[in-house]
């Protein structure tokens, strides 16, 4: 029977490519084969490379790429992500032409390490709310999420093992929970953006998607330059969590609540020490200064774009209006009230010995494509204060997958990824009164 390398993460198929059970031929036909039998109806792509160009170009190097760290492996990028001579539309037909000559940063590392770009997954417009074609893999009459709608959805139909995605309000953290895969978003500013297209300079983050938190760590290091260890570690002393419901910012779906409390009940029973979280009002204060942010630095960032108005969607042109209508002196406000609240966080961390923030990493399961993309209430807060996150599937309801999301302290990404590990080992075994 043929083996099915796609449904394999990337570093467990690194281990094939080290033992000699595969090679880099049969793992890539094998995705190739899943996405020519499922893409049709997900639509996760906006520009795939041809196989035999895939084949051709590690044919041509090798040497160099059997002795690489990913040893010719694929990933796939956001459409927002600039990849030399291939297009670069952002979702726009504004750009539907945009061919860059450079790859951003993130790009050139992963090739660097032996990656091999598969192609590119679609975007929401300019990674903001009008959806692309992309339908959520678990039913195709529901949103994917937005805005890396594309890149979530590829992965969790095992399309691509990993993919790059893009973060300003809930851009990877909602598509990841909808979609059913790992979704992390860094520290502000542990990633370059360098040839990524900017919406909101303040508010912008790198992602990545993944099927195993393992290969999330592994992206991670190539990219900072860190050493690799593809071993799991050992289990981690106990933690202090603070659990989040959400229900400060909207309605938040029973099943999702209740997956959060059976998460809680486990974690004390593992020894661990769940707390509450006392901040409500400062989150429901930073959701709505993120929102007034974003518009702001998005109504000064698609300068260009409002010269071709009639090509923007609604959505769009709606945010530049309101965008237009803050004022700078209020727009300063808005930051120098959020780096306050900032600090209460990170205050109330310390004196509480806190350790991490467990809360919905969504209102629910994805709604229908006719209601939108999804509510970004979740995110909006943490993304201001530019927290690592990471969203792990965690709950179904409907038979739609639901992720519940940690967040960490700045700059503790690894510290983050190692308990995201704890929890995918533990909650995600066949045994666990989670995912069922």
């Amino acid at each position: 029977m043929k083996r099915q390398w796609f449904k394999l993460p990337l570093h467990q198929l690194l281990h094939a490519l080290h033992s000699g059970q595969a090679s880099l031929p049969e793992i890539v036909a094998s995705f190739y084969e899943r996405i020519a039998l499922r893409d049709d109806k997900i639509g996760a792509w906006q520009y795939l490379i041809d196989q035999e160009d895939y084949l051709a170009e590690y044919e041509s190097r090798s040497d160099f790429y059997k002795a690489s760290p990913l040893m010719g492996l694929p990933f796939a990028v956001k459409d927002v992500i600039d990849t030399a001579g291939i297009p670069t539309s952002m979702g726009s037909a504004i750009h539907q032409d945009r061919i860059p000559d450079m790859d951003a940063s993130c790009v050139t590392a992963i090739k660097a390490a032996g990656g091999i770009l598969m192609g590119k997954t679609v975007t929401t417009e300019f990674a903001y709310f009008q959806a692309g074609k992309t339908n959520n893999p678990h039913d195709a009459e529901r949103t994917p999420g937005g805005s890396s709608s594309g890149s979530a959805a590829a992965v969790a139909d095992f399309m691509v093992p990993v993919a790059f995605g893009t973060q300003t309000a809930a851009s990877v953290i909602r598509p990841a929970s909808y979609c059913g895969c790992t979704g992390y978003v860094g520290t502000r500013n542990e990633f370059s953006l360098r040839n990524i297209q900017p919406l909101a300079q303040s508010l912008d983050s790198l992602g990545i998607l993944s099927n195993d938190v393992l290969d999330t760590l592994l992206l991670r290091n190539l990219l900072l330059h860190k050493p690799l260890n593809l071993a799991a570690p050992g289990t981690q002393s106990s933690s202090v969590f603070a659990m989040f419901t959400g229900q400060a910012l909207g309605e938040v779906q029973d099943k999702m609540l209740e997956t959060l409390q059976a998460c809680q009940q486990d974690l004390i029973g593992q020894g661990h020490q769940c707390v509450d979280f006392p901040l409500q009002d400062s989150i429901v204060e930073l959701t709505s200064l993120h929102a007034q942010i974003m518009a702001y630095e998005v109504a000064r960032n698609l300068v260009y774009e409002q010269q071709h108005h009639d090509s923007l969607s609604a959505h769009v042109q709606s945010l530049i209006r309101t965008g237009l209508a803050f004022p700078y002196k209020d727009y300063i406000a808005a930051l120098r009230r959020a780096d306050t609240l900032k600090q209460r966080l990170l205050d109330w961390f310390e004196q509480a010995g806190a350790d991490f923030i467990l809360a919905p990493a969504a209102a629910g399961i994805a709604p229908c494509k006719t209601d939108g993309t999804g509510a970004p209430f979740m995110s909006r807060a943490w993304q201001l204060l530019g927290l690592p996150v990471v969203s792990l599937p965690l709950g179904y309801a409907q038979k739609m997958p639901m992720g519940l999301q940690l967040i960490g302290k700045p700059h503790q990404d690894d510290d983050l990824l190692l308990q995201a590990l704890q929890f995918q080992q533990h909650f995600l075994s066949t045994d666990s009164v989670l995912a069922v």
